[in-house]
């Protein structure tokens, strides 16, 4: 798998999200406050609404706009809530962050 470097964990806050921009879109990376890391497409699937910028609480993100609750590992949304939206496989190391580019390259497919 080929990665690319997006930055490092320390560039997220706990709880907190960081976009990256890419040919495909904007892609929310998301950091726990575990130290997990998880990358979704920016946008929720109810109306579009900028997932970066929601509440990030345990493994999973609120957001801003009607109050959807996404799953960060999977990308559903939970609850009564259906649809989902692209995770992408991220990996760590050292404190460098990477996403997976075969899985940014598939959307344009």
């Amino acid at each position: 798998m080929n990665w690319i470097a997006i930055g490092t964990i320390t560039d997220i806050p706990l709880r907190g999200a960081r976009c990256v921009a890419t040919p495909q879109g904007k892609i929310a990376v998301f950091r726990t406050a575990h130290d997990q890391v998880f990358a979704l497409d920016d946008h929720c699937p109810h109306k579009g609404g900028p997932l970066s910028q929601g509440i990030v609480h345990g493994a999973a993100v609120t957001c801003p706009l009607h109050s959807w609750v996404i799953s960060l590992e999977t990308g559903k949304a939970l609850g009564a809530d259906e649809g989902s939206v692209r995770t992408l496989p991220v990996k760590i190391e050292g404190d460098r962050l990477f996403i997976a580019l075969e899985a940014l390259a598939s959307k344009a497919a």
